[in-house]
């Protein structure tokens, strides 16, 4: 961990949740020298944490959530997770849509912020089982002047606490279709486990997705490595690219590209 002091809140408190993931606790004295910031900014951001559900305060110091494996957070929960690290994202996984493509976006808060980048890349097909990426394209057609928008296909079918729709009805109609590529935001990550949601209607729905798809790029961000949900429905193997953020850490990286081509936002790409 960094001991700058002009790192942005956002930043540190980043680092103070991987540091709490990777060592199961920690105390805010540790936290005061290693950041180099004073006590109170610590309980603060420990506070901000907590308030995200994403860590437990304790006597001293602070220890991560153990959530269930079939909890799963609703959109607007979710969308207050990591905000930066999911535009930066996006912005990376934008220039991986070529013009003329039939792409696939699957539910989630990264996904939404990759759709707003897509709006504007001419004669695009966009299938989803996300309302809220639906309403992206739908949104840009109706603007002031807006030219033709990418005609979107969405799925129908039942709607989850992440505003994505699965079930039957989601599945059959992906299961006639076949796209260029496949975006997927996941729940979790993790080399055993593979992808994995603690919805099992969303599991199969994204399995055919994943099936549907000629290339399959996970977008997600450093916090879904290690993250299992109650069911897997795609292997590590089975992803072409990982974009993620600068946060994961090195040997996270090492693992996960020994199965899939990993793309750092704002990194250059070494392959």
């Amino acid at each position: 961990m960094s001991e700058n002091q002009n790192l942005l809140a956002e930043q540190r408190r980043a680092l103070i949740l991987d540091e709490v993931r990777r060592r199961g606790g920690v105390r805010v004295n540790e936290l005061t020298r290693r950041l180099g910031v004073s006590d109170m900014t610590v309980r603060r951001d420990l506070d901000a944490l907590a308030r995200q559900g994403v860590l437990e305060k304790v006597h001293g110091g602070a220890v991560p959530v153990v959530e269930a494996s079939t909890h799963e957070p609703g959109f607007e929960a979710k969308s207050g997770l990591e905000p930066t690290a999911k535009e930066e994202i996006a912005r990376a996984a934008a220039e991986l849509v070529a013009p003329g493509s039939a792409i696939a976006l699957s539910g989630g808060t990264t996904t939404f912020a990759l759709a707003h980048r897509l709006v504007d890349v001419a004669d695009l097909t966009v299938v989803t089982n996300s309302v809220r990426v639906a309403d992206v394209f739908h949104a840009a057609q109706r603007a002031p002047g807006a030219r033709q928008a990418a005609p979107v296909v969405l799925t129908g079918g039942v709607r989850t606490p992440s505003d994505s729709l699965v079930g039957p009805v989601a599945d059959q109609a992906i299961a006639a279709l076949h796209f260029d590529t496949l975006f997927l935001g996941v729940h979790g990550i993790s080399a055993q486990a593979g992808l994995s949601t603690p919805n099992l209607a969303e599991a199969e729905t994204n399995r055919r997705l994943v099936h549907s798809a000629r290339r399959v790029v996970v977008v997600a961000d450093h916090t879904k490595w290690g993250v299992v949900g109650l069911s897997s429905f795609a292997a590590l193997e089975r992803v072409d690219t990982l974009v993620t953020d600068a946060g994961l850490p090195d040997e996270a990286r090492a693992e996960i590209a020994e199965h899939v081509r990993v793309i750092v936002a704002g990194e250059p790409d070494g392959d």
